[in-house]
């Protein structure tokens, strides 16, 4: 568990004080609770190092609890800052594409408002982890994760960085820890900060440490990361959010092992081992301005990419017994049984959100149908998509078949001016994102794959260019 007392923790988050007052009163005999009514106090609690082994969010949070957001945006938090935690959203807002984003995201499972107090409870007690409880270990028989065990077996003694690489959910800390395991600094401390989950103004003192009155807040001088790591080892995940200021430090850490503390001029050093990960392209990142490239050639000395799911063929239905057998463990309830549609769409399912999505989608099925024989339709409410791998090849193909057909006879009619036609997909593709989230620029930017600044850069260019 995360605290000192018997009993699991318990974050409950919603603006409405009658509902946490009461769902906390009636659990108070089970859990440790803490509530709060709004992402950033949430928030505030993580960045101080509680970690839930359970929460209970509200999706329509301050300042927009007419839209599911701010919830939506904690899930996110949770799971950056601590990926063990299971997460229930209980909500007014039922509309089921909300419902299957927070599951997309890393829910376990939503409870449509106004829940019965008996079943809430019996739900998470359901969902009551155990002390060992974790993503699972790097199982299968593929080509693939016997590649991936290799690099592992062969980088794990090297003292030089490594860079993870993988999509959401995909298994990259597991990788960073079997790293660690295998190294002979297994002894020494494990130390681990998600760049994307901090505020750019604490990831300065929080790698490097401060002195006291270096900034404000900083009652008393404290070591960072690298300090605390000894000779152990840092791993720094989602590594392409590092604000570029900051990036000239670490690289400086990564050369010659030293650093400096905020607000001190004393030079320190550091023999801490790097493993940097991330689900972004960060070549892409250094031709675009947004990641130094003399960093990238440090930190990726060493390279290990970690398969998608979907990419693994028949290990998905050995993680399928292996997360079934390890919750029907944990929960004491009986395990149930995929009959022959519902096998054949699971190993047709391409599991957008990867190893982190199944494991949740097994937790569900295993709470909600015990000890049963479950089908086709019934598996297929759990899923994010419906359309299996080949519905999702063929569409893909047929778009790129019409995309060249296209092409070609625009071609026959004469020359063509390529920068003015990529210019207006580009315009086209960031005026539908803009229309879809009603002019967000920060959520136009996620649909598009850029950061805010990008995006908003290339908005003006383009209106530049209509000038």
């Amino acid at each position: 568990m995360n605290n000192n007392t018997q009993h699991p923790s318990l974050l409950i988050v919603d603006d409405d004080p009658l509902i946490t007052e009461s769902i906390a009163y009636f659990l108070r005999d089970a859990y440790d609770i803490r509530t709060a009514a709004s992402r950033p106090e949430a928030v505030q609690f993580l960045r101080g190092g509680y970690r839930p082994d359970l929460a209970l969010i509200d999706l329509g949070l301050p300042p927009y609890p007419h839209r599911p957001d701010e919830g939506h945006h904690l899930i996110s938090d949770l799971l950056a800052h601590s990926p063990a935690t299971r997460i229930i959203v209980l909500s007014g807002q039922q509309d089921e594409a909300n419902a299957r984003k927070a599951r997309t995201l890393g829910a376990v499972d939503f409870v449509a408002k106004p829940a019965d107090p008996e079943q809430l409870r019996h739900l998470l007690d359901q969902l009551r982890p155990q002390p060992a409880a974790g993503i699972g270990a790097l199982l299968g028989n593929s080509v693939a994760m016997d590649k991936l065990r290799a690099l592992i077996t062969q980088y794990s003694s090297s003292p030089f960085p490594v860079l993870v690489t993988g999509e959401s959910g995909s298994g990259k800390e597991l990788v960073a820890r079997e790293l660690h395991r295998r190294s002979s600094r297994h002894n020494g401390p494990l130390l681990a900060l998600n760049c994307a989950a901090i505020s750019p103004t604490l990831v300065e003192p929080t790698l490097f440490g401060h002195n006291k009155g270096a900034f404000t807040g900083a009652q008393q001088s404290r070591a960072g990361y690298f300090e605390e790591a000894a000779d152990g080892t840092l791993f720094l995940d989602e590594i392409g959010e590092l604000p570029l200021d900051l990036q000239p430090k670490l690289l400086r850490v990564l050369e010659n092992g030293e650093f400096q503390r905020v607000g001190d001029t004393q030079t320190r050093t550091s023999q801490a081992r790097i493993i940097a990960a991330t689900n972004r392209d960060l070549r892409r990142e250094v031709r675009e301005g947004r990641f130094r490239a003399d960093l990238y050639h440090r930190l990726s000395v060493f390279t290990i990419s970690v398969p998608p799911l979907r990419e693994l063929g028949n290990d998905r239905l050995q993680l399928l017994d292996h997360f079934t057998r390890q919750f029907v463990q944990e929960s004491g309830a009986a395990p149930f049984v995929l009959d022959a549609g519902a096998q054949q769409l699971w190993n047709r399912y391409e599991f957008p959100g990867n190893v982190r999505e199944l494991r949740n989608i097994i937790i569900r099925l295993c709470a909600k149908h015990p000890g049963r024989h479950i089908t086709a339709t019934q598996l297929g409410e759990e899923l994010d998509d419906f359309r299996t791998a080949p519905e999702l090849s063929t569409a893909s193909a047929q778009h790129d078949d019409e995309l060249l057909q296209t092409a070609r006879t625009i071609l026959q009619a004469g020359a063509v001016d390529l920068h003015e036609i990529l210019r207006s997909w580009e315009s086209a593709y960031i005026q539908a994102a803009q229309e879809l989230t009603s002019g967000n620029i920060s959520q136009s930017a996620k649909l598009l794959g850029l950061n805010r600044t990008t995006l908003y850069n290339r908005i003006v260019t383009l209106e530049r260019y209509k000038r």
